[in-house]
Parts: C-alpha cells; sequence; structure tokens
C-alpha cells in the first residue's frame, strides 16, 4: 500500500519481491507453496497473503520473511482469489472449488485463524468487495454474475437462506437460468438450490425486509450484456472494483474462444419499487475488443488509483484506456449507451504474452508481468 515493495506470483512455487522505484531484486521467496502461486494481497504495509493451487493461503510478515506467519487450510481446491475487510480485519478467500471462506486474522496463531464457509457456488473464478464492503461480486464461468447487496460478513449463507431481490439479465427479462444453453460452460444456474429455479419469488424471505432498504445479503444474479454475438455465451475471466465504487471491471472471453472484450459497467444504486424489481444494478457503459492472444490464460487488468484509467493487458504489451480521450471521470463522461474506451497509450516491452498489469497505488508508475516471467516497470509520460 506505501509502494515500497512490489510482490510478484509465480506459477511455480516462488514469490519475488522488488523495490519498485530502483528496480531492485529484494528476496525471492522460492517455496512460498508447494504450487502455482495465484494471487497476493496486502493486508497492511507489512503483513500480506498469498494463495496457491496447493489449496492453502499463507501470511507473511516483511520484517520476517524466512518463514511464514502461518498456513491457512480450508479449501479443498486451488484458491485463486484474496481481499480483506479492514474494517473488520476479516480475509476473505474464494477458490474453484466454489466456496468463499472468511478468516479471522484477529485471532490468528502460528496454527492458522478461525474460518468458516461464507457463500457457495458452482463455476466460481473471481470474488471482489466494493471499496466500502457493502457488496461481494463473484463473477463465473458460465457467463454469471452474483452480487450480494449490504453485505455482512458475519452471518454464513446456505442454500435458500438469502433472499434474492433483483435478479435477472442484463440484455432481456428472461430468467437467467435461460443462459444455460449459451454454450459449454454455461451448465445450470449459479447457485446450488434444490427448486425449480434460482429466481423463484418464494425465496424471498419477508421477515428479513427492512424499512427503507434491502436485507441484509441480498442476491442478484446477472447475466452481464457482453458485445459480439450473444448466443455464444461468455466466461467472466476477471473482474475488478472502481476505486470509488461507482463501476465493475470484467474481462470476458467468448465460449468459443474467438473473442474477448474489457467492459465497464456502472453501479445503479437504489432500493427496487417492489421485491424482485425488474431493473438490475449494473449498466454496460464502456467496452473494447482485445487482442484474444494467448487463449486459456486470465489476464488480469486495474483501474489506475484515481479510477480515470485502466491499464489492460494486450498482446506481448498494455493499453492505458480511458472513457474519453481527456480521460475524464467516469461520472462526468456517462454515455447513454455503450461506448468505445478510449486507446491513450500502448506500452509494448515483453516478448511473450502479458497475464497481469498493476498501476502503483502512490506514483505515476505501472507494473506489467508476462507468461515468460518477466517483470516491466513503466513510468509514462503524457
Amino acid at each position: 500500500p506505501c509502494r515500497s515493495v512490489l510482490t510478484v506470483a509465480c506459477e511455480q512455487t516462488e514469490v519475488l519481491l522488488f523495490d519498485p522505484i530502483s528496480s531492485k531484486h529484494i528476496k525471492t521467496l522460492s517455496e512460498a507453496h508447494e504450487d502455482c502461486v495465484n494471487n497476493i494481497r496486502f493486508l497492511d504495509n507489512r503483513l500480506f497473503a498469498t494463495c496457491s493451487d496447493d489449496t492453502t493461503i499463507a501470511l507473511w510478515d516483511l520484517r520476517k520473511l524466512n518463514t511464514k506467519v502461518c498456513t491457512l487450510h480450508g479449501h479443498t481446491s486451488w484458491v485463486k482469489n484474496i481481499e480483506y475487510d479492514t474494517n473488520t480485519r476479516l480475509l476473505v478467500t474464494s477458490g474453484f472449488d466454489g466456496n468463499v471462506i472468511i478468516w479471522d486474522t484477529n485471532r490468528c496463531t502460528e496454527d492458522g485463524c478461525p474460518h468458516k464457509k461464507f457463500f457457495h457456488t458452482r463455476f466460481l473464478m473471481r470474488m471482489r468487495l466494493t471499496p466500502d464492503c457493502s457488496k461481494m461480486l463473484i463473477s463465473t464461468s458460465s457467463g454469471y454474475l452474483l452480487i450480494l447487496h449490504d453485505l455482512d460478513l458475519n452471518k454464513s449463507l446456505e442454500v435458500g437462506s438469502y433472499p434474492i431481490l433483483r435478479a435477472r439479465r442484463t440484455t432481456s427479462s428472461s430468467d437467467v437460468t435461460s443462459s444455460g444453453s449459451s454454450g459449454p460452460r454455461a451448465v445450470g444456474s449459479p447457485c446450488h438450490q434444490n427448486d425449480s429455479g434460482p429466481l423463484s419469488e418464494k425465496h424471498m424471505s419477508r421477515s428479513s425486509q427492512r424499512e427503507g432498504g434491502s436485507p441484509r445479503n441480498s442476491l442478484e444474479v446477472l447475466t452481464p450484456e457482453v458485445p459480439g454475438e450473444r448466443d455464444r455465451g461468455n466466461c467472466i475471466t476477471s473482474l475488478q472494483l472502481h476505486p470509488k465504487g461507482w463501476a465493475t471491471l470484467l474481462r470476458c472471453s467468448s465460449n468459443t474462444d474467438d473473442q474477448e472484450w474489457t467492459c465497464v459497467y456502472e453501479f445503479q444504486e437504489g432500493a427496487p419499487v417492489r421485491p424482485v424489481s425488474p431493473r438490475c444494478s449494473l449498466r454496460l457503459t464502456h467496452c473494447i475488443e482485445e487482442a484474444n492472444v494467448g487463449r486459456g490464460y486470465i489476464k488480469e487488468l486495474c483501474f489506475s488509483p484515481d479510477g480515470r484509467m485502466i491499464s489492460s493487458p494486450h498482446g506481448f504489451g498494455i493499453r492505458l484506456l480511458g472513457f474519453d480521450a481527456h480521460c475524464s471521470e467516469l461520472v462526468d463522461c456517462l454515455p447513454k449507451e455503450a461506448s468505445p474506451l478510449k486507446e491513450i497509450r500502448s506500452l509494448y516491452s515483453h516478448n511473450d504474452v502479458v497475464l497481469t498489469t498493476k498501476f502503483s497505488p502512490t506514483h505515476c508508475q505501472i507494473a506489467s508481468g508476462c507468461l515468460s516471467g518477466r517483470v516491466s516497470l513503466y513510468q509514462p509520460k503524457f
């Protein structure tokens, strides 16, 4: 968070640490995990967490990198995502076992942390918390996007225990289960339900409705509108949130792997007029087609710290994208209909497909990493 260290998750068992100012290599954690390292998340300026295909999460302290603070066991498949609620100091992880697990870092010991399963869904790809931790967004390989509104991490969600408040496709009023035939990844509904469908109104819990607002952890299931031929179906591979909580950023690929898109959706806030409203809470505002190289690999994109630009992997480099040519704030240039993202700059320095990119939280600096293991640092001049 203070920009003093750049951490790099590697396909094998390593974690690399660099000084982003001098570009010097600080340390290699050669056996950070027993399988590929997928994600790294700082909890504060010294403590960070890593997750891996070995199904574990590890906590590390920058002041003592020779050994882990502790190892967390709870997932049964590859762990792909780490989030952190700074208000409650709860660590939130998700994996390909479909589970979202909450870890209480307030009671962390050498043996791990107390944990509980918070949510489960099939086809889970990525999970994110909004900056104010009021919502949880979950993307799936079958093209669904799940949103838990008015989030309460202290209450675990079992099947049927959450009210489905506002749920529909963003492109039509048909039931979200209708997209199940759109492609090989879309099989059934995203949530484990024993009833006829995930959007049945009988799941609405009247006792959980509060005066003038939504019930806690109310679930919305969407099929985000994606450009191109809609009948192909899509996989949502990457998911990011605007730093001010205004929008979500998705990287989508078609089920036939011949198209790839970066899309921005604004949040449309406000309580529904009635318990099950036809209005969804996301609207497609901007999009751009990607290079669609390195098929089968997920490309992680990101917002700049002020939310005015997007850095997106593009072939052997990255593109800096804006909502307009002047890098205006999203709220100042919202179009009536979906518009193309504007390419501000292209930066190419790799000899292989770029898989990830990240802005510095404090300086005008960008990092990118490619499939062959090269890390590049940029200080763009405009």
